[in-house]
């Protein structure tokens, strides 16, 4: 910390004053019946103030933890390692001891709901962001408000939006996910960079007979997104709140789902044929020049092709093609007993090195902007083209009314992938209306 230990004890003092003057005018006024002193409702305090500067100006860098603070962190078992040497560092550096539990990472939102009221869930968690809406709804979330400028300056733009909930920052994002294009080198050198080139390119090398493909994506929503986003269609409105505002039928969807169509002459299976595992399989035998997958199946890969991982190719405009994206943040739990402690932390956990530490012992994409323009991640051959396509992609929808989007959309593109001659227009509008009742119906 910047200040002298002088500063911070007299900051501290006076803090300390100012909390017995408030719970003597509180005791004074009565609760009204409305609260006990024992209640346990969550702590929502922001209001410790933050160490003055030494030109006497508060810096949100400066916040100091509650006195005889300590956390308890959950983190999945492939994180628990890098975990261990952030937990060190952060009590080397504030003081404060923590305490480390492995919960798995689709189980911390759970666990949450259930014990953060009777205060035996963890301070600090990690949720994927598509979880924020519920556990905002439920009241066991504390905004990222102390650190929320810094926060908003040096992570990527989705990346914000994604932990973003009804205008509020909540998250502090700690790695992101999205899908790109997997190319063998031994056929392309330099990746295609549009459609226009694979379908020149496709023209030549797809031989249904030797099995033989240009590329391949699974027909369902999440990989087939930037058909729908790239030339002007969206799910809903207003940043995928506004459920009222489908925009799945709109012009720009269409001509992207009209662009979808035509490729099926580079392609030519059923949208049922085209299966993960198909997939991955003719990739790895050299036998698909191009796969659009995301950074979980690099494994499959690894030692068995020579590839490298670029962008989604771009439209015949020359639009960039938008993914889908997901993205992981620390959360702080708003039971917590110490909550700058956890903000701190959260803080410190996802800044710039740490996010470099965290890609260099498990892998993980940076969600902060100067991190993914490290060396290190940009002379990443994989890694690089992930960052770069997820600095265009799009947040997966956190509201409850996606669940009535996907099996109508995944069917619209089945209709109008498998049969020639189906309209596109009216495919989609039919698509639409059921999405409409379907929401209408819950």
């Amino acid at each position: 910390m910047k200040l002298k230990q002088k500063e911070k004890l007299r900051q501290w003092v006076i803090s300390l004053v100012s909390v017995v003057l408030v719970l003597s005018l509180t005791a004074c006024g009565g609760n009204g019946g409305n609260s006990s002193p024992n209640s346990s409702q969550p702590s929502n305090t922001s209001d410790a103030p933050p160490a003055s500067s030494e030109n006497g100006e508060a810096s949100e860098e400066e916040y100091l933890p509650e006195p005889g603070a300590k956390l308890t962190v959950w983190e999945a078992q492939e994180q628990i390692e890098y975990m261990e040497k952030i937990a060190v560092e952060f009590e080397k550096q504030y003081g404060v001891p923590v305490k480390l539990e492995v919960v798995a990472g689709g189980d911390q939102g759970t666990r949450l709901a259930t014990d953060g009221p009777s205060k035996l869930a963890a301070d600090v968690l990690t949720l994927p962001h598509d979880q924020i809406a519920q556990a905002v709804k439920a009241g066991l979330l504390l905004p990222n408000d102390l650190f929320e400028d810094e926060t908003r300056a040096v992570m990527e733009e989705s990346a914000i939006k994604a932990v973003t909930y009804d205008g509020v920052l909540y998250g502090y994002p700690k790695s992101v996910e999205t899908y790109a294009m997997y190319y063998n080198k031994d056929i392309f050198p330099e990746a295609p960079k549009t459609w226009d080139e694979i379908v020149s390119f496709a023209e030549t090398y797809t031989d249904t007979k030797q099995n033989k493909y240009a590329i391949m994506w699974e027909f369902v929503g999440y990989y087939t997104y930037p058909f729908v986003s790239t030339l002007g269609g969206y799910f809903f409105g207003n940043d995928n709140t506004d459920t009222t505002d489908i925009g799945l039928n709109n012009e720009g969807a269409v001509q992207g789902f009209e662009l979808l169509k035509s490729l099926k002459k580079i392609l030519p299976m059923n949208a049922g044929d085209v299966s993960y595992d198909v997939k991955t399989q003719l990739f790895q035998e050299g036998k698909l020049a191009l796969n659009i997958d995301g950074p979980w199946s690099v494994a499959a890969f690894k030692d068995k092709v020579n590839f490298g991982v670029a962008p989604l190719p771009a439209m015949s405009n020359g639009e960039i093609s938008h993914s889908f994206s997901g993205v992981k943040a620390y959360f702080v739990n708003s039971y917590t007993d110490y909550p700058i402690a956890a903000r701190l932390f959260s803080n410190f956990a996802a800044d710039k090195e740490n996010q470099l530490l965290n890609y260099q012992m498990t892998g993980a994409i940076p969600a902060n902007k100067e991190a993914g323009e490290d060396p290190e991640i940009k002379n990443d051959p994989i890694i690089s083209g992930f960052f770069e396509q997820f600095s265009h992609s799009t947040p997966m929808p956190t509201i409850g009314e996606i669940n009535a989007v996907w099996d109508p959309l995944q069917a619209a593109f089945i209709t109008i992938w498998d049969d020639p001659k189906a309209d596109v227009k009216t495919t989609l509008d039919t698509m639409v209306d059921t999405i409409k009742t379907n929401i209408s119906s819950k």
